[in-house]
């Protein structure tokens, strides 16, 4: 089989799906009004953002009134640390050791305001542990976040225990979901947390549009200001295009989810046979795990020059999360798991979709067994 062009990078981003891009065209052509005009363009934009609002609740099991639009993920996350954070007094923010760096960072720019900022360390299989937040909560805190699911190792985190284990305390607890979502059912109402992020990108849906789901009992401040536009927490002209078709990608992923699971599972499945046959560690394999998501290294092997080789050959996959694969740093995640930083370098990741295929996946581990044979000739050469 041709190999060429083959994606397991769906964890990065996903491919805007054919029927989410038909429901966005008329209002990058067409319908181009400003949702705030008294116009009928502007009223049929509104009345688009609305239902985009209602289709994104429904896919998390919330009311349409605590859906904040923002531009993605990353405003989602700054919006609520520093948001909910900005309504207190100085005290603690609480952050899982596994965050994604547009949690970990804000809750580092508010340590430099004279907050203090602690860490919820994470066992060996990449699960955060639950034992540790209760003692961190004898330090008065504002607001505790802790990921659904981790971006590189795919680990699922008891988010429903730990806001259980918050709410006692009096605390807030925040939930980035953006992994999560399409890939396992996620209810807001059930999770019981106070906030949960959402991004439309990873759901085939369009990049710039993504989510904060609020508790209306919630206080917090906007980290935009402007022309109060999404009750006053985000404001800025409505990027309608885009929540259009994140509201459609989010109705998409209600009535598919089921096949995704039934096709996604049997292929990490397979993959990861095949990688235990070429003497591949695989990080959180003793944990729940998104189903699409391996993260894996081979001893002495370099990742990024592995990716490399991979790419050449025609196999998109990730050395660790695509925000921050600009550094040459082995994965913070891993590293709080306790993996040794050699082994941490090697790291690569692979996330699948719906697309690819059981021939797709022993093309890979063809190309990989080549490779690493290749990589280990080298070595041995040059010792």
């Amino acid at each position: 089989m041709n190999c060429a062009d083959i994606y397991f990078d769906h964890n990065a981003t996903t491919a805007l799906d054919a029927a989410v891009l038909e429901m966005m065209l008329p209002f990058m052509t067409q319908q181009h009004g400003n949702p705030t005009s008294r116009h009928s363009f502007g009223r049929h934009a509104r009345s688009a953002i609305e239902s985009a609002r209602e289709q994104v609740a429904n896919a998390v099991n919330a009311h349409p009134s605590q859906v904040i639009f923002t531009s993605g993920g990353t405003e989602a996350n700054n919006l609520a640390i520093t948001g909910i954070a900005s309504c207190y007094g100085i005290s603690q923010i609480i952050t899982s050791a596994i965050e994604h760096p547009c949690v970990h960072r804000p809750a580092l720019a508010m340590k430099q305001r004279g907050w203090k900022h602690a860490l919820l360390g994470v066992d060996v299989s990449g699960m955060v542990r639950t034992d540790q937040l209760s003692t961190l909560l004898n330090t008065e805190t504002s607001i505790v976040s802790v990921m659904l699911a981790n971006n590189e190792t795919g680990v699922m985190q008891p988010v429903a225990e730990l806001a259980e284990i918050a709410r006692r305390h009096g605390t807030t607890l925040h939930t980035d979901a953006v992994q999560a979502l399409g890939k396992i059912r996620v209810d807001f109402a059930e999770l019981n947390v106070h906030a949960m992020t959402l991004s439309s990108h990873k759901i085939n849906g369009p990049q710039g549009a993504g989510a904060l789901i609020l508790d209306k009992r919630i206080d917090i401040q906007p980290i935009i200001h402007g022309g109060g536009q999404e009750r006053g927490l985000r404001s800025g002209t409505e990027n309608v295009a885009a929540i259009v078709g994140f509201g459609a990608a989010c109705e998409l992923i209600q009535t598919r989810l089921p096949q995704h699971d039934g096709h996604i599972r049997p292929l990490r499945e397979h993959l990861e046979n095949g990688l235990n046959k070429l003497g591949a560690k695989i990080f959180g394999a003793g944990a729940e795990r998104l189903p699409n998501t391996s993260f894996f290294a081979f001893n002495e092997i370099d990742g990024e020059t592995l990716v490399m080789a991979l790419d050449r050959k025609g196999f998109a996959v990730a050395s660790g999360s695509a925000c921050s694969s600009d550094s040459s740093e082995p994965s913070s995640v891993l590293l709080a798991m306790g993996v040794g930083p050699d082994l941490a370098k090697g790291a690569i990741r692979v996330s699948l979709g719906m697309q690819n295929s059981r021939e797709q996946v022993d093309a890979f581990l063809a190309a990989l067994e080549q490779e690493l044979t290749r990589l280990r000739q080298m070595t041995a050469i040059a010792v």
